[in-house]
Protein backbone atom coordinates (compact mmCIF):
# COMPACT_ATOMS: atom_id res chain seq x y z
CA UNK A 1 0.00 0.00 0.00
CA UNK A 2 1.37 3.23 -1.15
CA UNK A 3 1.83 6.35 1.61
CA UNK A 4 1.36 9.58 1.00
CA UNK A 5 2.95 12.48 2.51
CA UNK A 6 1.93 14.72 4.59
CA UNK A 7 3.47 18.05 3.47
CA UNK A 8 2.53 21.47 5.44
CA UNK A 9 3.33 23.70 2.85
CA UNK A 10 5.86 26.54 3.63
CA UNK A 11 5.41 29.53 1.12
CA UNK A 12 5.95 27.28 -2.17
CA UNK A 13 6.32 29.07 -5.50
CA UNK A 14 6.25 28.43 -9.11
CA UNK A 15 9.90 28.74 -9.94
CA UNK A 16 11.92 26.08 -11.77
CA UNK A 17 14.28 24.03 -9.85
CA UNK A 18 17.18 21.59 -11.08
CA UNK A 19 17.73 18.97 -8.54
CA UNK A 20 20.72 16.70 -9.15
CA UNK A 21 20.70 13.95 -6.63
CA UNK A 22 22.58 10.48 -7.48
CA UNK A 23 20.88 8.64 -5.09
CA UNK A 24 16.82 7.65 -6.94
CA UNK A 25 15.14 7.51 -3.13
CA UNK A 26 16.23 10.81 -2.10
CA UNK A 27 16.13 12.64 -5.66
CA UNK A 28 12.17 11.05 -5.58
CA UNK A 29 11.71 12.40 -2.27
CA UNK A 30 13.12 15.58 -3.01
CA UNK A 31 11.44 15.93 -5.80
CA UNK A 32 7.98 15.12 -4.55
CA UNK A 33 8.25 17.89 -1.93
CA UNK A 34 9.66 20.50 -4.11
CA UNK A 35 6.67 19.64 -6.74
CA UNK A 36 3.80 20.03 -3.86
CA UNK A 37 5.58 23.11 -3.16
CA UNK A 38 4.29 24.03 -6.86
CA UNK A 39 7.86 24.33 -8.15
CA UNK A 40 8.39 22.65 -11.84
CA UNK A 41 11.13 20.11 -10.88
CA UNK A 42 13.68 19.31 -13.58
CA UNK A 43 15.20 15.85 -11.70
CA UNK A 44 18.59 14.47 -12.83
CA UNK A 45 20.82 11.65 -11.47
CA UNK A 46 24.08 13.12 -12.40
CA UNK A 47 25.44 16.19 -13.10
CA UNK A 48 25.44 14.94 -16.92
CA UNK A 49 21.75 14.44 -17.35
CA UNK A 50 21.49 17.95 -15.69
CA UNK A 51 23.65 19.53 -18.33
CA UNK A 52 21.59 17.66 -21.20
CA UNK A 53 18.63 18.47 -19.28
CA UNK A 54 19.42 22.25 -19.12
CA UNK A 55 20.55 22.73 -23.03
CA UNK A 56 16.90 21.43 -23.84
CA UNK A 57 15.10 23.45 -21.55
CA UNK A 58 13.73 26.42 -23.12
CA UNK A 59 12.41 28.53 -19.75
CA UNK A 60 14.46 29.89 -16.99
CA UNK A 61 15.58 27.74 -13.71
CA UNK A 62 15.74 29.23 -11.01
CA UNK A 63 17.45 27.07 -8.46
CA UNK A 64 20.16 24.59 -8.56
CA UNK A 65 19.93 21.97 -5.99
CA UNK A 66 22.53 19.56 -6.21
CA UNK A 67 23.88 17.01 -3.98
CA UNK A 68 27.96 18.00 -2.90
CA UNK A 69 29.11 14.42 -3.67
CA UNK A 70 28.57 12.77 -7.11
CA UNK A 71 30.20 10.36 -8.84
CA UNK A 72 31.53 11.98 -11.77
CA UNK A 73 31.67 15.77 -10.57
CA UNK A 74 30.90 17.08 -7.63
CA UNK A 75 28.29 19.53 -6.69
CA UNK A 76 30.21 22.40 -6.64
CA UNK A 77 32.15 22.11 -9.93
CA UNK A 78 28.24 21.71 -11.37
CA UNK A 79 27.70 25.08 -10.23
CA UNK A 80 30.29 26.99 -11.90
CA UNK A 81 29.67 24.72 -14.74
CA UNK A 82 26.22 25.94 -14.93
CA UNK A 83 27.17 29.33 -14.01
CA UNK A 84 28.97 29.55 -17.08
CA UNK A 85 25.69 29.88 -18.51
CA UNK A 86 23.64 31.61 -16.52
CA UNK A 87 25.61 33.69 -14.02
CA UNK A 88 22.07 34.72 -12.03
CA UNK A 89 21.32 30.58 -11.08
CA UNK A 90 21.18 30.82 -7.41
CA UNK A 91 22.48 27.73 -6.07
CA UNK A 92 21.82 25.42 -2.85
CA UNK A 93 24.02 22.87 -2.20
CA UNK A 94 23.19 19.20 0.07
CA UNK A 95 25.34 16.65 1.70
CA UNK A 96 25.11 14.42 4.10
CA UNK A 97 28.31 16.12 5.81
CA UNK A 98 29.00 19.24 7.65
CA UNK A 99 29.38 22.31 5.09
CA UNK A 100 33.21 22.25 6.94
CA UNK A 101 33.92 18.80 5.42
CA UNK A 102 32.96 18.91 2.09
CA UNK A 103 33.22 22.59 1.16
CA UNK A 104 36.34 23.33 -1.21
CA UNK A 105 38.49 26.60 0.62
CA UNK A 106 36.69 28.62 -2.29
CA UNK A 107 33.03 27.99 -1.57
CA UNK A 108 33.40 29.92 1.90
CA UNK A 109 30.58 32.30 1.08
CA UNK A 110 28.36 29.26 0.08
CA UNK A 111 27.38 28.52 3.76
CA UNK A 112 24.25 30.23 3.74
CA UNK A 113 23.33 27.85 0.40
CA UNK A 114 23.97 24.68 1.99
CA UNK A 115 21.51 22.32 4.19
CA UNK A 116 22.50 19.44 5.95
CA UNK A 117 20.60 15.71 5.43
CA UNK A 118 18.56 14.52 7.13
CA UNK A 119 16.84 17.71 6.72
CA UNK A 120 13.02 18.25 6.92
CA UNK A 121 10.11 18.79 4.87
CA UNK A 122 9.87 22.05 6.68
CA UNK A 123 13.37 22.97 6.73
CA UNK A 124 13.96 22.31 2.88
CA UNK A 125 10.97 24.43 1.74
CA UNK A 126 12.16 27.16 4.31
CA UNK A 127 15.89 27.01 2.58
CA UNK A 128 14.38 26.68 -0.75
CA UNK A 129 12.22 29.96 -0.40
CA UNK A 130 15.18 32.32 1.42
CA UNK A 131 17.21 31.81 -1.22
CA UNK A 132 14.68 32.36 -3.73
CA UNK A 133 13.35 35.30 -2.50
CA UNK A 134 17.04 36.46 -1.71
CA UNK A 135 17.61 39.07 -4.91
Amino acid sequence: MAQTLNIEPVQGGQESILLVEDEPAILTLVTTILATQGYTVLAAQSPQEAIALVSKHTGVISLLLTDVAMPEMNGWDLAKHMLRHDPRLKRLFMSGHPFDVVAPHDAIDEREHFIQKPFTIKTLAAKVREILDNK
